[in-house]
């Protein structure tokens, strides 16, 4: 029986057994026993299920990976230390010297200086485009060695909606792996593999932990992209002499998430914590419930903001008069997430002092979860960018990052309006 998102976060990916743990017990231990020989080479050439050693694979892990690989439709995830990780593995496992890829220039700040400053040097070049570009100007970036395009469902913190029709047909045309960093939308809201995504990102560490306490990243294998004599992927269809021989291409099911466990998982070691994997885990089961207020909080939110006489502008889809107003009532009708932008009328200075005057709502380098924050991201998560990168990226430099929580709205709107009265 295919269940609704809100049932899958509360019973998806963990089914116990007659006695066992209701909830996936911690399994706390680098190492697992086997009392037979075979059972463990069995284990090594992937013909047999379980677990021989944490860095590639735990059964808490395994739980969580479970439950965010049901939410998504794909058909396996990998649990990995951070989102950052998730980004960086998933582009290794296609990526070598010499190959490029293709990606949103509206993105994290730490993902955009991944792709433009640490890539380069290790041979793996990035062409960015506006996501609002034409496809005929995004198709222009992508050759023969372009391996990847790679998006945001809610660009952060541009809060730019991507259109996947675009996108997914650029993809499907010229046969290039699509993927898309779901972090900010989470499966509740968007679904991105019914919109043609072959590959998902998640920082877990943000609305699916929901808590700010355990960090994560995830990657979900849609199981949906060919890479059987795909010209663009040889390393997918020769036998990898690293793993016994194995030609991933050739695995019925899950061949991007194998190839990325047995190979850079194996050699990376950027494996998710059990125990932040169990408190993620357990984040999830409330997830459907936050995000239905973080997105109505921030609804009330951007209405109050816009129509305040110190506020220049405001970026949040659930605006009528928001550009992405209509794209989002497509991809995400339930909601677009509790982050949004806005601009203090003045200089960066105005912006600090209405940030120092806030109360309730804190100044943090974190986003998506249960607590209200705020950023100046030109300043922070950004600061490594030029002026000219800062434009490219859709941050202008009196920016203010929102990310509503759950708190009632009524005490979140009154501390916006005493800190607006101090500017």
């Amino acid at each position: 029986m295919a269940y609704k998102p809100d049932t899958i976060c509360v019973q998806g990916g963990y089914r116990p057994k007659n006695g066992e743990s209701r909830i996936p017990p911690i399994a706390q231990s680098t190492t697992f026993y086997y009392e037979s020989t075979q059972g463990m080479a069995d284990l090594f050439d992937l013909k047999a299920d379980g677990y021989f050693y944490t860095r590639l694979a735990n059964p808490t892990v395994a739980a969580f990976e479970g439950k965010v690989t049901e939410l998504e439709g794909g058909v396996a995830g990998i649990g990995c230390s951070s989102g950052m990780a998730a980004s960086t593995l998933a582009v290794f496992t296609v990526c070598g010297a010499g190959d490029n890829i293709v990606s949103s220039s509206a993105i994290y700040g730490g993902t955009f200086n991944l792709f433009s400053v640490t890539l380069p040097k290790l041979g793996i070049e990035t062409r960015f485009f506006d996501p609002d570009a034409p496809a005929e100007e995004i198709e222009k970036l992508i050759d023969d060695k372009t391996r990847l395009i790679f998006t945001e469902t809610v660009a952060n913190p541009a809060i730019k909606i991507l259109d996947f029709d675009k996108i997914a047909a650029i993809a499907k045309k010229h046969q290039v792996l699509f993927a898309v960093d779901n972090t900010l939308a989470t499966p509740v809201l968007c679904r991105p593999f019914e919109w043609g995504a072959n590959l998902i990102i998640h920082s877990t560490t943000k609305y699916l932990d929901g808590h700010a306490a355990a960090l994560g990243g995830m990657i979900v294998d849609g199981g949906n992209f060919n890479f059987k004599g795909n010209p663009r992927y040889p390393s997918f269809n020769v036998p990898d002499e690293s793993y016994h021989g194995l030609v991933y291409a050739d695995l019925p099911a899950a061949q991007f998430a194998t190839k990325c466990r047995a190979q850079m998982m194996r050699d990376i070691g950027a494996m998710m914590a059990p125990q932040n994997a169990f408190l993620a885990w357990l984040g999830c089961d409330t997830l459907a419930l936050r995000m239905e207020r973080h997105s109505s909080n921030a609804a009330k939110v951007a209405a109050y903001l816009a129509g305040h006489p110190k506020i220049d502008w405001v970026w949040h889809a659930s605006l009528p008069d928001n550009k992405y107003h209509a794209i989002a009532q497509k991809y995400l009708p339930k909601g677009t997430g509790g982050m949004l932008s806005f601009g203090i009328k003045g200089d960066v200075k105005r912006a600090a002092k209405f940030m120092e005057a806030l109360k309730l709502i804190t100044q943090e380098t974190h986003v998506a979860d249960v607590r209200s924050c705020v950023l100046h991201p030109a300043s922070t998560t950004h600061r490594q960018l030029s002026k000219e990168e800062l434009e490219e990226a859709g941050v202008p430099e009196n920016l203010v990052r929102l990310s509503v929580g759950i708190e009632a709205p009524e005490d979140i709107l009154a501390d916006l309006e005493q800190a607006l009265e101090k500017v």
